[in-house]
Order: structure tokens, then C-alpha cells, then sequence
């Protein structure tokens, strides 16, 4: 008997570290990109291209960061993604809670058809709609601002929010409102002091996909601010990098680590609840 057993246990630790092997090759080819970027930052331009695939520089060059943030305007181009991206996601966490609480928990005629209308959308590329958003914003006013860039990042569909929050805001027990109007409250008090800090996974996630999607977005930024150079975000800042003839490759790797080290801190400071968001809305 012994001998079977140890058998078997032999080959369930040969299983294991067959797919830890596996994984971690993944692991490596998944993150060697983000690794090459962060190696050519600290190279010259020539070790760039001289040194191939290699992530060791012969030298290390933190010139180019210093170069990045103060010859290119990357600490005003940081302030500007800062706060275009914690506007549009306040905003977009506000209207897509609100937006998909009404579709979970009331009734109203034509709600199935909303709800087609709104993952219609999902389908609607981003060029399509860019021609009446700066329209509309010019004749608003809004157009070379930061406002308008934020209405206009946090005025698109964000369909995957809200039917988080439907998903969410559906598997709450109908007793907590019902408890919340007997005390007297109207829809927004218990919209604001019942269901939201119920939702807080949810809200993490929305948060974090908002933030990605706003702190990387290029052709709105780039489209809003033309005639304002000092409106642009880091995105398009990197554009200061490339010449009409010649491309500094070192300083835009060091740029493009320094707009990577705040998604970074935000995602690993918020996945947990992001995880947890969409695995309780996938529940639903």
C-alpha cells in the first residue's frame, strides 16, 4: 500500500511543479515588456537598439528621467492626467451608480429596450462619436479645457459600469430600502447613505477601469488640446519625443515609465476590491 502512495504522491508534486514551471514562464513573457521599457529608460538612445532583447544596460542613464520630467514638461503634463482622471472618475462613478441602481431596482416602461440601447453602444467605436463631442463642446465653451475633456471622457457609455452596478445593486435585500423609506428617507438619501457604501467593491472596480481608461485615453486629450499644449496629458505628451526626423527612444521609455508607476500603485492598492467587484456582480 505504501508503495502506490507514494507514487501517487510523487506525481501530484510532479503536477504541481509542472504548473508552476508553466506559470511562471507566462508570468515572465506577461511582464518582460513592462521590464524592457523600465531597462531602455536607463539606457542611452544607441543601447537601446545595441543592446537587442537584453535587460542588463552596460551604464545606467537616470538623466533621462530628469529629462522626461523637466525639458518635455512632464510634471505639468502629471498634474493635468491627475486631475482630468479624478474628475472623469468621480463623475463616471456618480452617473453609472445612479444609472444602474434605477435599471436594478425600479420598473419603468421601455427598460429592456435601455438596456439594448446601452450595450448597442458597446459596439460604437470612439471615432465615430469624436466629431459632435467637439462640436458640442465648442459651442459650450468647453472646448481646450480641462473641464470639457473630463465631460467628454466621463460622458461616454461606461456600459460595463453600469450593469456592474445593476448586477451589484440587484442582490441587495429589498428590506434595506424599505427600512431606509420608513425612516423617511427619499430616493437620494438612500441612494447615498444605503446603497452606495454597499457597493464599495463594485465601486473599486469601476474606479480602477475608469482610471486606466481615462489616465491612457490619447485621442481626446490630443483632440481637446490643439491649440492648448499646456492642457495635454502624458499620453499625448509623449509626443514631445518624436522629432520630424529623429525619435528620442530613451527619454520616451522614461516617460512612459513614469505615466506606468501611478496605474501601478493603483492596482496593486485596489486589487482586492476589484476582484471582489466583479466576481459579486458576476454572481448576480
Amino acid at each position: 500500500m505504501s508503495a502506490p502512495r507514494g507514487r501517487r504522491a510523487t506525481r501530484r508534486r510532479l503536477g504541481i511543479w509542472a504548473q508552476v514551471i508553466v506559470l511562471a514562464v507566462i508570468c515572465v513573457v506577461w511582464i518582460y515588456p513592462l521590464l524592457w521599457i523600465v531597462s531602455a529608460s536607463l539606457k542611452d538612445s544607441l543601447g537601446v537598439f545595441s543592446g537587442g532583447l537584453g535587460l542588463i544596460p552596460d551604464s545606467l542613464h537616470f538623466e533621462n528621467y530628469a529629462r522626461a520630467w523637466r525639458d518635455a514638461d512632464f510634471g505639468l503634463y502629471t498634474v493635468n492626467s491627475v486631475l482630468i482622471t479624478l474628475g472623469t472618475v468621480a463623475l463616471v462613478v456618480l452617473r453609472c451608480a445612479l444609472a444602474g441602481y434605477v435599471i436594478a431596482r425600479r420598473n419603468f416602461i421601455g427598460k429592456r429596450a435601455v438596456v439594448a440601447v446601452l450595450v448597442a453602444t458597446l459596439f460604437a467605436p470612439q471615432g465615430l462619436t469624436i466629431i459632435p463631442v467637439v462640436e458640442l463642446s465648442d459651442l459650450m465653451g468647453l472646448l481646450n479645457s480641462r473641464t470639457g475633456i473630463v465631460l467628454a471622457l466621463a460622458g461616454t457609455g461606461h456600459v460595463a459600469a453600469v450593469l456592474l452596478y445593476a448586477g451589484y445593486f440587484s442582490r441587495v435585500p429589498r428590506e434595506l430600502e424599505e427600512a431606509a423609506i420608513m425612516d423617511g428617507a427619499g430616493f437620494l438619501r438612500t441612494f447615498f447613505r444605503v446603497m452606495l457604501p454597499l457597493a464599495g467593491p463594485v465601486t473599486a472596480t469601476v474606479g480602477v477601469m475608469t482610471f486606466l481608461a481615462a489616465w491612457n485615453n490619447f485621442f481626446l486629450p490630443l483632440v481637446f488640446t490643439f491649440s492648448r499644449p499646456d492642457l495635454r496629458t502624458l499620453s499625448v505628451g509623449m509626443l514631445a519625443f518624436r522629432g520630424t526626423n529623429s525619435t528620442d527612444w530613451s527619454g520616451l521609455a522614461a516617460a512612459g515609465t513614469i505615466s506606468l508607476v501611478p496605474l501601478l500603485l493603483v492596482f496593486l492598492a485596489l486589487q482586492r476590491y476589484f476582484v471582489e467587484g466583479i466576481a459579486g456582480a458576476v454572481k448576480s
